[in-house]
């Protein structure tokens, strides 16, 4: 698979989409924290739930998600940076978490529910503040993308926007 053709190809999708450049920016900063949660299997609900409610564009929140989900193979180096984020943000006094080593927890023991909040709720928490800014930049970027799209868009064909 050729990541720079499905971006590119994708990223035409969300300009030719018929809606307002804040609901596409919305549903595509939707799309993008929501990426950013370990919440496995639920990322693309939500975010379609979220979406609808704030009445931002879905096909963009989920364009967004599916985009995110091409970083699958450095997600263990994301989400191992939320954790120290919400392990430091959640301990007082402030501490990082310890290093990491082979652990004896076997299969089941990582399925209690000490291990889910010891584990879950750092990080969790440091998703959701890694996630805001990467949301908040994309909504701005994407929003002046579809703007200046809009009115480029709307030009005679013989006039060049960029022409002094």
């Amino acid at each position: 698979m050729n990541i720079k053709a499905w971006i590119q190809s994708h990223s035409l999708k969300l300009l030719a989409i018929r809606d307002t450049p804040i609901a596409i920016a919305s549903g595509l900063a939707i799309g993008i924290f929501f990426g950013f949660t370990p919440l496995f299997g639920l990322k693309t609900l939500l975010a379609i739930a979220f979406a609808w409610l704030t009445r931002s564009n879905i096909i963009a929140a989920i364009i967004a998600v599916t985009l995110h989900d091409l970083t699958i193979p450095v997600m263990p180096v994301i989400y191992r940076w939320e954790y120290n984020i919400g392990f430091w943000l959640l301990s007082d006094p402030h501490h990082w978490p310890p290093a990491l080593s082979h652990t004896s927890l076997t299969g089941h023991r990582w399925w209690t529910w000490t291990t889910f909040l010891s584990v879950g709720k750092p990080l969790l928490f440091g998703s959701i503040v890694v996630g805001l800014p990467f949301s908040g930049l994309c909504f701005v970027v994407t929003k002046f993308v579809i703007e200046r799209h809009h009115r480029r868009k709307h030009l005679p064909p013989h006039e060049d926007p960029d022409s002094p």
